[in-house]
């Protein structure tokens, strides 16, 4: 069995998902975890960076994935925000590597053509094939969880094991 934890990175929402895959049958990949993990914006910034750590540490020691998949970051118009969501990806990069899990990185074209087939899907299209792709609570409805599962698929369909 092959575990990936993926996270679609945060510091207000965090999409956390693991999926495995059993290597000696093709069956679909299984959700065997996913939430929106959140943090509140009262809390001072460190404090959630701290509550980011703890939650991505112990998803990590429950799950015992090998992989770590996570999105690289997009860069948008408010640079506040994406120093905060990369000091967020620090952390978990950080507690991955300290538990010796692999790291993936994928960026949103890559993961949109790898659950889509085109660079410039939209929202809705990569929900709906995540929903298609892996056995999944199909009440889930977190575009956050959504996305974490869409970048660990990307990290099952590019890596070798």
């Amino acid at each position: 069995m092959t575990k990936i934890l993926g996270i679609d990175p945060g510091f207000e929402r965090l999409g956390v998902a693991v999926i495995e895959k059993d290597k000696k049958n093709n069956k679909k990949e299984k959700v065997i975890f996913s939430e929106c993990f959140k943090t509140s914006a009262k809390l001072e910034f460190p404090l959630r960076l701290q509550l980011i750590g703890k939650e991505v540490k112990k998803v990590i020691k429950k799950y015992k994935p090998e992989v770590l998949a996570i999105e690289t970051l997009f860069l948008n118009t408010n640079q506040k925000t994406v120093m905060r969501v990369a000091e967020a990806r620090g952390v978990v990069i950080y507690e991955a590597a300290v538990a010796g899990l692999r790291v993936f990185e994928a960026s949103p074209p890559q993961i949109k053509i790898a659950i889509t087939g085109y660079g410039r899907a939209n929202k809705e299209q990569i929900n709906k094939m995540v929903k298609i792709l892996v056995d999944i609570d199909q009440t889930k409805k977190s575009d956050d969880e959504l996305d974490a599962i869409a970048i660990a698929l990307t990290a099952f369909a590019h890596l070798r094991f």
